[in-house]
């Protein structure tokens, strides 16, 4: 069976893609790209052509999540094993492709509907990262872009279904106060997905938070520094993780979810690596803070 090997890009719906971007270029240092089509806004942070997509829209809602595979034959392997237990699969048209700047994708919806794009053959651009500020950039490459925590409605059948159809591994458990969260590898990064029971307003489907990792702690540090100084609202002071030890920090975003900030974080090696179950996230720190107004 094929297997997605990283988490490629993000899509999302936002109200206020001035906002965002302010925060994207101010703490982050990504670049937006100045050719993005009409009504979307394109964001580099390594040497892809881009990995974060906002669209311009009346409500702020995730858009699609893009898994790559390693080869073109690893796809057809993919759309075929989920033809084959019954999920409707659409190939990516060339327009689509084109946006995405991926040679080729395929279309399926996940559970609690979301879009789910997997690919091969990222577009990487000739030119260099340029970040908005000095940094020593994102841990991305082989490990893919990072992670992100989804909310869902059923989150053991969720599991299962991600295992089953697109060859996620488990990594292990936290369930703390009212609160249960699976963690999922597809390569060595402890987890690139993460699902929890429906936490406050999110529902099935609503997305918790992006997590980017840096080459250093010193760009976290920093970047600590310059969400105090410019006033960006916290979720979660810096603190440290204990399952996959990744020293960090969260935002709110214009949209409401969460981006984490982080450092440092565990990799796994199949061969040898077993589940645990932890009744705590943290280690230390990561104290929430309430929402902004």
């Amino acid at each position: 069976m094929s297997k997605v090997t990283g988490l490629g890009y993000l899509g999302a719906t936002v109200t206020d893609p001035e906002s965002w971007h302010q925060l994207l270029c101010t703490l982050y240092g990504l670049e937006r790209r100045g050719d993005s089509p009409d009504g979307m806004h394109q964001y580099r942070l390594d040497e892809q052509h881009h990995r974060l997509t906002l669209y311009e829209g009346a409500e702020d809602k995730l858009a699609h999540v893009g898994w790559e595979v390693d080869t073109r034959e690893d796809l057809r392997m993919m759309a075929a094993h989920l033809s084959e237990n019954g999920i409707e699969v659409e190939a990516g048209e060339p327009a689509l492709c084109e946006e995405r700047a991926v040679m080729e994708m395929i279309i399926c919806n996940a559970p609690d509907g979301v879009r789910t794009e997997i690919f091969f053959g990222p577009k990487q651009d000739a030119m260099p990262f340029t970040p908005a500020h000095g940094m020593d950039g994102y841990n991305t490459g082989d490990l893919g872009l990072g992670h992100i925590v989804l909310a869902s409605d059923d989150p053991d059948t969720t599991v299962k279904w991600y295992r089953e159809m697109l060859g996620f591994s488990l990594s292990d458990y936290i369930f703390w106060d009212d609160i249960e969260a699976t963690f999922l590898h597809c390569n060595p990064r402890h987890h690139s997905l993460a699902f929890t029971n429906p936490i406050g307003p999110l529902k099935g489907g609503d997305l918790n938070h992006l997590m980017l990792e840096s080459k250093s702690m010193d760009d976290v540090g920093r970047g600590y520094d310059i969400a105090l100084a410019n006033n960006v609202p916290l979720a979660m002071t810096l603190g440290r993780h204990t399952n996959d030890l990744t020293t960090s920090f969260y935002v709110y975003t214009p949209s409401g979810w969460w981006i984490e900030y982080g450092y440092g974080g565990a990799l796994i090696d199949d061969a040898t690596w077993e589940p645990k179950f932890y009744n705590a996230p943290k280690l230390w720190g990561h104290e929430m803070q309430p929402p902004p107004e």
